[in-house]
């Protein structure tokens, strides 16, 4: 993530959306290469270090956008075991993640609410037609395209200018898991992710 940041930052003048989308599912508990459980890794944590080094190239380009695909399935973070080390479990493991998404979401909006940048999150639709969820599950319930189109109409639709703050299901607005809207909650996340992510949260030289 900061090789992503300092490439983007040292070649573009400007950054208009940024949508943070990347989803892993493991069938047993793994560790990055930072020793962060990997799940937690990949769908939430590669989202907040990311997003936290563009965010003056953001500032910069406002009126700017940040997406984050998170999902319906949603449990809550028991912060005595945020890594799952006591007790594994791969939905749980992924379900957690993507409420941290959401969480993380909701507190961006907050700090950045007079910057012109607005923070939004969704689940785009339910079990998608990809290799992950047929793998998974062994069916689909939606296509691909129906989540691109909720995921586009964050990114340009002008019915959304200016929303920030909230959580979607599809195309319409909806509630998240109630620890979403938990400030001490959010705040015990906020740290925990710096804590995780250390001097890799140092300002990357811009252009």
């Amino acid at each position: 993530m900061r090789e992503l940041a300092e490439r983007i930052l040292t070649e573009e003048g400007r950054l208009d959306v940024l949508v943070n989308n990347a989803g892993i599912a493991s069938g047993k508990r793994r560790v990055s290469e930072d020793g962060v459980e990997l799940t937690f890794a990949v769908n939430y944590l590669s989202h907040f270090l990311l997003a936290e080094l563009l965010m003056p190239l953001l500032r910069n380009s406002a009126p700017a956008r940040i997406v984050n695909v998170a999902s319906a399935g949603q449990s809550p973070i028991d912060f005595s075991d945020p890594m799952l080390e006591r007790e594994y479990d791969t939905m749980r493991a992924y379900s957690q993640s993507k409420l941290a998404q959401i969480m993380f979401t909701f507190d961006l909006a907050e700090r950045e609410s007079n910057t012109g940048v607005t923070a939004n999150a969704l689940h785009p639709a339910s079990l998608m037609d990809t290799k992950m969820v047929r793998e998974s599950f062994g069916y689909t319930m939606s296509t691909v395209e129906e989540g691109a189109e909720a995921v586009v109409r964050l990114v340009v639709s002008p019915e959304v200018e200016g929303v920030t703050g909230a959580y979607f299901d599809g195309t319409s607005e909806a509630r998240a898991n109630r620890q979403a809207y938990d400030p001490q909650a959010r705040e015990r996340l906020w740290t925990l992710s710096e804590q995780l992510c250390g001097p890799l949260l140092e300002p990357v030289a811009s252009r």
